[in-house]
């Protein structure tokens, strides 16, 4: 997947997290554990999606670490 849909999608979910978080702040006690379950599940989502996208950038294909002119390189 593209770098930028990665990225699109990391977004949404940052967005997402921070509605539910609000949305937690401001429910009610007997209302908050649905929240709580979808905000674990957003966030659990958002921190795979930012490991990826983090393992993209750092592709090995893309930027060998010995490559010369990059520092330890040859």
């Amino acid at each position: 997947m593209p770098i930028r849909l990665l990225a699109r999608d990391l977004y949404r979910l940052q967005q997402e997290v921070e509605k539910l978080e609000k949305q937690l702040a401001a429910a009610a006690f007997d209302q908050q554990e649905p929240i709580r379950l979808r905000l674990i599940a957003a966030r659990a989502e958002r921190d795979r999606l930012r490991r990826v996208l983090d393992g993209q950038k750092d592709s090995p294909g893309k930027n060998p670490p010995f490559a010369k002119g990059r520092p330890g390189g040859i």
